[in-house]
């Protein structure tokens, strides 16, 4: 039996809606942000979102954290996408006190991609950090501790990637 080529998937992008908040909140991370980096603000469904250079993700976050007006205290997850052509690492944070969230973009290439930890903002980064080394191969320069949390020395792969050898199997 002859295999029918795989459907690519048809993804419906939901439309940016940002509250008063999320408003607000682009045009302070456009006051603040833009000054000292460059970066490109933007928003997805009801979050602002911050794409930038993967070199400057460690003192970003340190300014996302630090400054009193954006004050992101809480990592809520760090996440990575694999475009094929590249790799999407994205943190999304939240402010406890100020009840705004923000998700912080970078890319990087699928061939020895790095980008600096961020465990020493959000100790919570570990763990994601550590899952996102073992299923992307992402390295983080700086954890302190890169072993693998979900995977077993020596492992030879990287199962988040799109590219990873699964068993074939037809739709339904």
């Amino acid at each position: 039996m002859a295999q029918r080529p795989r459907r690519e998937p048809q993804i419906p992008e939901a439309p940016a809606a940002l509250d008063e908040t999320g408003e607000a909140l682009s045009a302070l991370v456009v006051e603040i942000i833009s000054k000292k980096f460059e970066v490109e603000v933007g928003a997805a469904v009801d979050e602002v979102t911050v794409v930038v250079k993967p070199e400057d993700i460690p003192d970003l976050c340190l300014l996302a954290r630090d400054d009193p007006r954006l004050d992101f205290n809480y990592l809520r997850c760090l996440s990575v996408v694999d475009y094929n052509d590249r790799l999407e690492v994205n943190y999304h944070l939240f402010s406890l006190d100020k009840r705004h969230k923000m998700a912080v973009k970078t890319n990087l290439p699928p061939e020895g991609p790095e980008v600096g930890s961020v465990v020493d903002l959000w100790a919570g980064a570990d763990w994601y950090e550590r899952e996102s080394r073992d299923l992307f191969g992402v390295t983080f320069t700086g954890h302190p501790n890169l072993v693998p949390l979900l995977l077993y020395e020596g492992f030879e792969g990287y199962p988040g990637r799109k590219s990873f050898p699964f068993h074939e199997y037809e739709e339904w």
